[in-house]
């Protein structure tokens, strides 16, 4: 939890007043959520945010944090979000919350996206520890995950865990598919591949997006900025 802390207290030092803020989801963000909520309310911080998922969206409004969307704002200032793993590169398999499409959209909308995460997000290359996402429409789950076998993936469908029967199924009504690739060696290339099988909507792959990452340890931070 240490970690997470970290990350999120150095994400905030990045947010200004008058800023357009895309809010990411997962348990860093939610962190980082709270301490949002804490300079609005104890240093008259203003701030407008495009939540992610409605996990970020609830939690966003208990915070006191005004919302609004891409509809009247499609260009942010700021995106934080989470990842499931980051390379040195800052290439990222996102979608451990089921909340990918969303996030890329709104990760892709701000001029400058931040990711923060423990340090044991931080991996040599995607695939290590994590499968690769796959948000699909259900009725092509099945086409689909046979096309992710060609391109020698491992697809499960993803269960809706111990409180739910079935599969689990997203804010976008679709199912989750995650793919074991191994290590990747291509991110970008395989995202490409992944995106041109029909019924697919999005892949956790996050490929030249993110601009700085903040991995925090109990050590401290370590950041990581894009290469140019």
């Amino acid at each position: 939890m240490i970690g997470k802390t970290r990350a999120a207290e150095a994400a905030i030092a990045e947010v200004k007043d008058g800023m357009l803020l895309g809010l990411g989801t997962g348990s860093t963000v939610a962190i980082f959520i709270k301490l949002l909520g804490e300079r609005i309310s104890g240093k008259g911080l203003e701030v407008l945010a495009v939540p992610t998922s409605y996990q970020s969206a609830y939690l966003a409004a208990e915070n006191g944090i005004k919302l609004t969307t891409l509809d009247e704002h499609p260009r942010l200032d700021l995106a934080v979000d989470g990842t499931d793993e980051v390379d040195p590169n800052l290439d990222l398999i996102k979608g451990g919350g089921a909340a990918l499409t969303k996030e890329k959209v709104v990760d892709s909308s701000a001029k400058r996206f931040i990711v923060i995460a423990d340090g044991s997000k931080f991996v040599d290359r995607l695939g290590l520890k994590m499968p690769v996402p796959i948000e699909v429409l259900p009725f092509a789950r099945m086409a689909a995950a046979q096309r992710i076998k060609i391109l020698g993936g491992d697809p499960k469908l993803r269960d809706g865990g111990d409180r739910k029967d079935g599969p689990l199924v997203t804010d976008n009504g679709n199912f989750i598919i995650d793919a074991n690739f191994g290590k990747i060696k291509d991110a970008g290339v395989l995202e490409l591949e992944l995106k041109r099988i029909p019924g697919i909507v999005e892949v956790g792959l996050f490929v030249n997006l993110a601009h700085t990452a903040y991995l925090g340890y109990e050590q401290g931070i370590k950041r990581i900025d894009r290469r140019k």
